[in-house]
């Protein structure tokens, strides 16, 4: 079998391979489809199957790799780039090129347990591009409100200032509402989904928009992961940070995850920690441990998630 490492850019698939007869040789290819054709005869010369390991690097890894992925012969194991690095500092790794990244991915696939890649349905991927656009845009719609409300302050020297912002955020949130429709009825469409998002819905805290928010970061998720592995994987997870007896200090959560998730998560934790009573006691509990406010949040957003699961 051979092992392959690809390092993905905007352009260009750099390759290292090392075949079942022991040779290494490293060899680039355009980031194209017809890149991954040239690829794909490449790494199975002979007849030959393979692995190949690629970090995940979104728009830019993605087609690679569901092309990959539809080939009988080729097995694909998509990483995570902050553990390839971890891995590049273990081996002393000094240089940092597309090249020698490359070979850092290798020895990753040579040396570490391999976990199939398996991509997410066709509708879960458009339905994570709606939501995390819609992302984009209220981030963008509250710049806006505070450049007017800044202009606001100077007069009628900032009046056109403030009409012109007026009218970015009617713009904005127009398009927000057809996303959010057109997001509705993509889970909808599907069965599955919508009983999905019928179940996040009864939790306390969340309604449509933020159950099809987490509903897209969810449903691409194995099966077979645990409550554990999913607070994990949205960075809720506590890290410990203590060494001998002179340092201990507290608890913070790692952010080591999917920001889309615990973005997701914060508002219906906000929510429930108000209006439900089990939730708002634990809530009050925390405070009432010492715990800030924005920590006791996180507290929920973690119990939250757990209760998803």
């Amino acid at each position: 079998m051979n092992l392959v490492g690809v390092d993905v850019d905007s352009k260009l698939l750099v390759c290292r391979i090392r075949r079942s007869g022991g040779t290494v040789s490293t060899k680039s290819f355009n980031n194209s489809p017809a890149g991954y054709k040239k690829f794909i005869q490449w790494a199975t010369q002979r007849q030959q199957t393979a692995r190949v390991c690629l970090e995940a690097t979104g728009v830019y890894s993605m087609p690679f790799a569901l092309a990959l992925h539809q080939v009988k012969v080729i097995d694909v194991m998509v990483v995570n780039p902050r553990a390839v690095k971890q891995f590049a500092g273990a081996t002393l790794q000094r240089g940092k090129t597309d090249a020698l990244d490359a070979a850092v991915i290798l020895e990753y696939l040579s040396r570490m347990p391999f976990h199939l890649w398996h991509p997410p349905a066709t509708e879960i991927q458009e339905l994570q591009l709606i939501t995390r656009r819609i992302r984009q845009l209220d981030t963008e719609r509250t710049r806006e409100r505070n450049r007017m409300k800044a202009a606001l302050r100077l007069g009628t020297v900032g009046q056109i200032i403030v009409n012109d912002t007026r009218i970015n955020i009617n713009h904005i949130e127009r398009r927000i509402s057809r996303l959010e429709t057109a997001a509705l009825e993509l889970v909808n469409a599907t069965p599955e989904h919508e009983v999905r998002l019928d179940l996040l819905k009864s939790v306390t805290g969340i309604a449509d928009k933020s159950g099809v928010r987490l509903l897209a970061e969810l449903a691409c998720l194995p099966v077979d992961m645990s409550a554990a592995q999913w607070v994990a994987h949205a960075g809720l997870d506590p890290r410990p940070y203590e060494s001998g007896t002179s340092t201990n200090k507290p608890r913070r959560i790692t952010k080591a995850g999917n920001r889309y998730l615990r973005d997701a998560l914060y508002m219906p934790a906000l929510v429930a920690s108000q209006k439900d009573p089990h939730v708002s006691a634990y809530y009050n509990a925390l405070l009432n441990r010492g715990k800030k406010p924005m920590q006791a949040i996180v507290a929920v957003m973690r119990k939250l998630l757990i209760c998803i699961w």
